[in-house]
């Protein structure tokens, strides 16, 4: 599986970064996934990255690798940036949570909806409760 069957596309908005990604994302995926991150993590404050990662067709560890990298970083800036995580599959928040990943992303909906409450409130963190990850998949 190589990354020709992985597509990417950020979008810029005022107070996040949209990072779209759908197709195939395995070990050689992540190099591109990874750099992309890296092109993108100055266009909001924090960061604030908001990922969509429901349309991947597959996807390994690696996917756990780019968010680990990129909490790591966060943590080693002061700890100010935002990842969340838009209609995570049932599999990818199973692993997530027994990564211990799912307690350091936020969960949502919609990018949309993301976007405008990123707009509305930029500085507000929505607090994860016991519920988010069923409403994020239900």
């Amino acid at each position: 599986m190589g990354t020709s069957g992985l597509r990417i596309e950020t979008t810029r908005h005022l107070h996040c970064t949209v990072v779209r990604a759908d197709g195939v994302l395995d070990h050689a995926g992540r190099v591109r996934f990874s750099s992309c991150i890296d092109l993108v993590w100055n266009w909001s404050v924090g960061p604030v990255l908001v990922f969509d990662l429901a349309d991947l067709d597959f996807y390994d560890a690696s996917i756990i690798g780019v968010l680990g990298m990129a909490l790591q970083r966060m943590e080693e800036e002061g700890g100010s940036g935002r990842i969340i995580l838009v209609r995570p599959s049932a599999h990818l928040l199973t692993v997530l949570r027994q990564t211990d990943l799912l307690s350091h992303v936020e969960l949502r909906d919609s990018v949309a909806e993301t976007v405008t409450e990123l707009t509305l409130h930029p500085s507000e963190p929505e607090q994860q409760h016991p519920g988010a990850a069923r409403r994020a998949t239900g």
